[in-house]
């Protein structure tokens, strides 16, 4: 999961074609942890229960922020109100990420009603971003097949930073909506969407529209903006902190490798941002094994974390070794950010 789009909403590379030998000589080749089956089936296990701990305190912090947030509306409290409010919002990203996998919840509808409920909130159509997120998985950070590269080669500073309030990757996401809402599909598109999905794709952007039109004519009916500040703005005025972590996913590490060793991060950090992010902090662990639920991500780095590259110790940590391979690869795109791998 990155941050922004061509991908995740920002500046990316489209996919190329597809090319099913490669992708599955990519398949083959990919470095994949030692770990006994047994326990491996045990961390595969999906649980309602497990995803429910979750995401039900999470719906109930939406609501009760969003309310507080509404009686604040018309004062100056309704800045950090909103601020709250919009920043719950936005980790609707990290779930809708998650359940895209169809890991957190064993009952299926469950997962997907809230996957769709979260690929609406946070401006991503569903049914083109599960199939766009598998070829993320299969050719992570592979230049030109990626769809998910977040920050290309040679880095461009500008797009990174005004993405703090999604003015890149979500704006991105709104003009691929209305043009797949009026059935204008793109090449890259084609690449990696069946053509059963098209149709779903389409009627599924329709609807987003109905909904967002709905808002806005709410918002004219009571000749107030409070309306809209429940739908879709939240992306820009609260996605600073899933730009914050979704950064430390990728960025700056090595590209066109089949080790997510060298590619991927794990950063430790505090359980708000692990509630909120769900997990994802342990994104090394996620694209090893991505079908491993996230709340058995943590089980899963104690299992193997001796055949990775340590984990960074803070958020702060990885962005005071990320900003500085950043900014060199303004004018070096070749220099990358170089993991120890410990030995076989």
């Amino acid at each position: 999961m990155s941050s922004t789009s061509a991908v995740d909403g920002g500046s990316t590379t489209a996919p190329g074609p597809s090319d099913p030998s490669f992708d599955a000589r990519i398949a083959e080749q990919w470095y994949q942890p030692r770990i006994p089956r047994a326990v491996l089936k045990e961390l595969m296990k999906r649980d309602d229960a497990a995803g429910l701990r979750n995401f039900v305190p999470w719906f109930v912090l939406l609501i009760a922020s969003g309310a507080l947030a509404a009686f604040t509306w018309g004062t100056w409290w309704a800045v950090p109100a909103f601020f709250v409010y919009g920043t719950i919002y936005s980790s609707s990203d990290a779930r809708w990420h998650e359940l895209s996998h169809g890991t957190p919840f064993k009952t299926r509808w469950i997962n997907d009603a809230f996957y769709h409920l979260s690929s609406f909130m946070t401006i991503r159509e569903g049914y083109w971003w599960r199939w766009s997120h598998a070829r993320h998985h299969t050719h992570t950070y592979f230049q030109t097949r990626d769809p998910e590269i977040q920050v290309t080669r040679p880095t461009q500073v500008l797009p990174i930073i005004a993405d703090f309030l999604g003015l890149v990757g979500c704006t991105l996401e709104i003009k691929k909506i209305v043009r797949h809402a009026f059935g204008r599909v793109d090449a890259a598109t084609d690449a990696f969407l069946p053509a059963s999905e098209k149709p779903k794709m389409i009627w599924s952007c329709r609807i987003y529209l109905a909904v967002v039109i709905g808002t806005i004519a709410l918002a004219i009916a009571l000749h107030s903006f409070l309306p809209l500040m429940f739908v879709w703005t939240p992306r820009f005025y609260g996605g600073w902190l899933h730009q914050l972590l979704g950064l430390t996913q990728h960025a700056g590490l090595a590209v066109n490798v089949k080790d997510h060793r060298l590619n991927t991060r794990t950063v430790h950090t505090n359980f708000v941002f692990r509630f909120l992010y769900l997990n994802m902090n342990y994104h090394l662990e996620h694209h090893l094994l991505p079908m491993v639920p996230f709340h058995a991500l943590p089980r899963l780095h104690e299992a193997i974390k001796d055949q990775l590259p340590p984990a960074y110790p803070s958020v702060y940590a990885a962005y005071r070794e990320m900003l500085p391979a950043l900014w060199k690869q303004r004018t070096d795109p070749t220099h990358v950010i170089e993991r120890s791998i410990p030995a076989a």
